[in-house]
């Protein structure tokens, strides 16, 4: 992995800021299993920045404009909850990351991609989790066909799975950016390569993981274990958790 002009909305709904007393992801330990979140490398050329929202987590890259992943806890419960929810589709930009860090709008303008939610709106319970979703911060540019179809089917099967669970399920999802990266925009928002999405059962103490090409001809195919993905990414995102063989 790459080591690692639009307006705001006029009323961005509240996410979660991060205060003095519990900085970044201190906030919203109960995204993250074990309440530890994954180990990235250390770089401060990744300029890495930690968002909480009301139902997801994000670890921000300042360099690459797009999330580096966003941690959800999913349960039946949530997912029942999140069926009632309207899609808003009031995309924004995170005034809570320098303006020099973070994707515009126009970015995504003309660039022949999607905005690619990696915490899905159909996954969020409430009004105001629906709204936070379409944050920026939540996205990555995204082959259109992959985002409407292919990715749109690793979420279903994702949330089906949870339905189904009989404990709160994991997921961390996020961009893999190999060789000379492609960027959008004037912000110079980079364009993953792959895209993957990390589900961790802790009742059944199992963990797999999807993986993509971003490109509309990309198919869903046959998940990677958990230590294949670690190995691909570098990120250890289950810090503390030992797997079943």
């Amino acid at each position: 992995m790459a080591k690692s002009r639009g307006m705001d909305m006029d009323a961005a709904p509240a996410p979660r800021a991060a205060g003095a007393s519990a900085p970044g992801f201190a906030q919203c330990p109960q995204f993250f299993a074990r309440s530890a979140a994954p180990r990235v490398q250390s770089d401060p050329q990744i300029k890495a920045r930690e968002l909480c929202y009301d139902a997801f987590a994000v670890l921000h890259s300042g360099r690459s404009k797009t999330p580096l992943y966003v941690a959800e806890r999913l349960s039946r419960s949530q997912l029942i909850d999140a069926k009632d929810e309207e899609r808003t589709d009031r995309f924004f930009a995170d005034a809570r990351l320098p303006r020099a860090e973070r994707a515009e709008l126009d970015d995504y303008k003309g660039s022949g991609y999607d905005r690619g939610h990696l915490s899905p709106a159909a996954d969020q319970p409430t009004a105001q989790a629906m709204a936070q979703s379409f944050s920026l911060a939540n996205m990555v540019p995204q082959a259109p066909q992959n985002n409407r179809k292919a990715w749109a089917s690793i979420e279903k099967a994702t949330r089906k799975y949870a339905l189904r669970a009989s404990g709160d399920v994991y997921v961390i999802s996020g961009p893999f950016f190999e060789g000379k990266v492609q960027t959008i925009g004037n912000d110079n928002v980079w364009v993953p390569k792959y895209l993957y999405k990390l589900v961790y059962d802790p009742s059944a103490n199992r963990a797999w993981a999807h993986w993509i090409e971003n490109t509309d001809e990309a198919r869903p195919g046959k998940p990677i274990s958990y230590s294949e993905l670690v190995r691909r990414t570098g990120i250890e995102f289950l810090p503390g958790v030992r797997l079943a063989d």
